[in-house]
């Protein structure tokens, strides 16, 4: 496997994804946020994601997609349960715990790419290697090779206000991507984007799926979900309402996703 697109982080992380194994546990996770409403955002969710997984979480807006999203990356903490990835309580961290454990396991992109408008293609592509401490030399060489993977190599030097929407969002892929981290989160990557610039997104996020990257995407599209997940889980009112496992491939119809969240079997 390629380890300039989604390899792991250690001689270990590889021999893991030789033989499917669980990457994030949830265990009757609750989230209840203060002064809000007495409704958990996210209401007891117990799911596994395995290695090498492309899983789809879906439902309507305060379904609790973003939360659960937020809570696997440490950025929210469970009221109640339990969140485990790569074997880490990700709960039980401190903040100066939960900033390393992001750094080296988990990469985020998300659906306003969060670029630094005062930085450079590569600057900004280099920052989380950068505060994970990795040698400049390395970090220099992992972030041109995602540049030429990513057809970069011409915007290095521009700053992010001079990219279409999609160009921006690759360079999001790849600052996501330099810490080679075990878990790819993305909400709603193609949300901001053309029809054309999200296909060539989530083309680059199923290449990536394909080396071996896991990854756990957020969005409301059905249609986008039934092309390039494997797996599909719907949330509703915080609870999961359905998790499906569907061909591996882009035949399956978003009329299959709408069947089989109706309780329906797949044909």
């Amino acid at each position: 496997m390629d380890r300039r697109l989604g390899g792991g982080n250690s001689s270990r992380t590889k021999e893991r994804w030789s033989v499917m194994t669980v990457l994030v546990e949830l265990t009757e996770v609750r989230k209840l946020y203060n002064g809000g409403s007495p409704q958990a955002a996210v209401d007891g969710v117990t799911l596994t994601v395995q290695q090498g997984e492309f899983t789809a979480v879906m439902g309507p807006s305060g379904s609790g997609k973003s939360t659960l999203l937020n809570l696997i990356a440490g950025l929210d903490r469970p009221s109640q349960g339990r969140v485990l990835v790569d074997g880490v309580d990700v709960g039980s961290l401190n903040e100066t715990e939960l900033a390393r454990f992001r750094r080296t396991r988990i990469g985020f992109i998300f659906q306003f790419f969060n670029l630094l408008n005062n930085l450079t293609v590569l600057d900004n592509i280099l920052i989380p290697a950068q505060l994970a401490a990795v040698s400049p030399a390395v970090a220099r060489d992992r972030a041109t090779d995602l540049i030429n993977e990513l057809g970069l190599a011409e915007k290095q030097r521009l700053f992010p206000g001079r990219l279409s929407g999609g160009e921006r969002q690759r360079v999001a892929i790849a600052r996501a991507l330099i810490n080679q981290p075990l878990l790819l989160l993305a909400d709603e990557p193609t949300g901001a984007l053309d029809s054309r610039a999200g296909e060539q997104v989530m083309g680059r996020l199923t290449e990536l799926n394909r080396r071996g990257q896991t990854i756990l995407l957020v969005t409301h599209d059905a249609k986008l979900a039934a092309a390039y997940a494997s797996r599909v889980i719907t949330l509703s009112d915080g609870r999961v309402a359905d998790d499906s496992r569907l061909k591996a491939s882009p035949e399956v119809a978003a009329s299959d996703i709408v069947r089989l969240r109706s309780g329906e079997a797949a044909p």
